[in-house]
Order: structure tokens, then sequence, then C-alpha cells
């Protein structure tokens, strides 16, 4: 059985021991978390769609930790205008410990 579900603005599909990274949430390492479940799938007919809305995904916070670094440069041509930004996104690991 797997479940979509909603974290930082982004849509995952987990099943139960899944280890996923979503962006930065106010939980610190240990922690379990409940993620609401956009949908559930599974059972007898692979497609089936079992609840929708009404179930949740427990997880436990693993690690926190930042994503490899995006150069955003940007540049006007003829103008002398060069301007180059780093940045890292921080994350929390989530292992995944129950579906539904």
């Amino acid at each position: 059985m797997f479940a979509v579900v909603e974290a930082g603005g982004k849509q995952y599909k987990v099943k139960e021991s899944y280890v996923i990274k979503v962006e930065l949430m106010d939980v610190s390492v240990g922690e379990k978390v409940k993620l609401d479940s956009l949908a559930t799938f599974g059972g007898k007919k692979k497609d089936a769609v079992l609840q929708r809305q009404s179930s949740a995904v427990t997880a436990e916070v693993v690690a926190r930790c930042r994503n490899d670094k995006i150069i955003v440069f940007k540049k006007r041509r003829r103008k002398n205008y060069r301007r180059k930004i780093g940045h890292r996104q921080e994350l929390v690991v989530l292992r995944v410990l129950k579906v539904g």
C-alpha cells in the first residue's frame, strides 16, 4: 500500500520504510510527524483508491541537512552588470513508519 502526501509544497509517493527529503520543517531529530495523505492506494486492485484525505502518514525525522548549492548568475550584456548568488536549501530527512 502506498500514499501520496504533500510536504513543503511538493507531493511525494511513499510506502512504509521509504526515506524522503522534504523542505525545512520546524521539527527536531527523532520526533514523529504526521503528514496528511492526499490519496491512499493499495489492496487487491493495484490501481484502486482506498481513501481520500481521511488517512495520515506517520514519519520519523532522521536528520536535518542542506541540499547542494545552486548558483544564480544574473548578467546584462554591455552594462557591466553581473551578480553571482549561491543558495543552499535546508532539508529534513524523513523515514515513513506507517501508511494509513
